[in-house]
């Protein structure tokens, strides 16, 4: 954990916006400006904050997922569309993507363009906290590098569960909670003072890259996330650690 201090909320009405405590109601439109911010350099920021390894990360992940010809899926807060296009190339049938940034989806529709994927792809803007999507109408929930930035997670999880049907499954990959004292200490010092100086320079937001470094600090350890998935109904909870533990994959199934 970095030596930055952490706020706490003061009350039941307040959550984190990275190291700061904000109210509920404005957290989603602060997200939502750091990802309009970094939209057109979303995949730039992925490098930058993963080192590159964020593209094996979701070839693991798709691994796992095991797309079939039959299997809808909904990928959540995946605008830019990594995860929907691995889906389709690796067989996967419909994908809806859902996310609440225009601006990102905008990337997304442009990338599917310039792919010729054309077909087999909608996408939507919504709330992961409350789909606009029917109950029990998917195979598989994806949800990548999103979740954290969500304001109230449980929420997030049992709309997951809502949106699935019986016996569907859930996946979600996160920047984590490293593993290796020794990582953590040199990924803290990447995160907090390399990371900022590099996102002011490359794409000219230094803020939204320190809040996108604190916001991975903030989401709760692997442990503690699959018991918040095991508390929104699930069962079948596992998690894989990646890069020792600065990303995971978690998995479950709606019971």
């Amino acid at each position: 954990m970095s030596s930055e201090k952490l706020s706490h909320p003061a009350s039941d009405d307040a959550t984190h916006f990275g190291f700061r405590t904000v109210a509920e109601t404005d957290k989603a439109g602060l997200v939502r400006n750091v990802f309009d911010a970094v939209a057109p350099k979303y995949d730039l920021m992925n490098d930058l904050m993963s080192l590159g390894v964020h593209r094996l990360w979701k070839a693991s992940f798709l691994d796992w997922l095991r797309p079939q010809s039959a299997m809808r899926l909904v990928d959540v807060g995946g605008g830019t569309g990594d995860i929907a296009f691995g889906f389709l190339e690796r067989g996967g049938g419909d994908v809806t993507v859902v996310d609440i940034n225009e601006e990102m989806l905008a990337v997304g529709r442009d990338r599917a363009v310039d792919r010729g994927t054309l077909e087999g792809i909608t996408w939507l803007n919504g709330d992961a906290e409350c789909l606009p999507l029917p109950d029990a109408s998917f195979d598989a929930y994806a949800i990548a590098f999103c979740i954290r930035n969500v304001t109230r997670i449980d929420k997030a999880l049992a709309d997951a569960r809502r949106v699935l049907k019986p016996g569907g499954r859930f996946m979600c990959l996160e920047f984590s909670h490293v593993a290796l004292p020794w990582l953590e200490k040199v990924y803290d010092a990447y995160s907090f003072k390399i990371l900022p100086a590099i996102g002011a320079t490359v794409a000219g937001d230094r803020d939204a890259y320190l809040y996108l470094a604190e916001s991975i600090r903030r989401f709760p350890p692997q442990d503690d996330f699959a018991d918040m998935i095991r508390a929104a109904g699930f069962g079948q909870v596992s998690y894989d650690n990646l890069s020792g533990g600065i990303a995971a994959i978690h998995s479950a199934w709606r019971v």
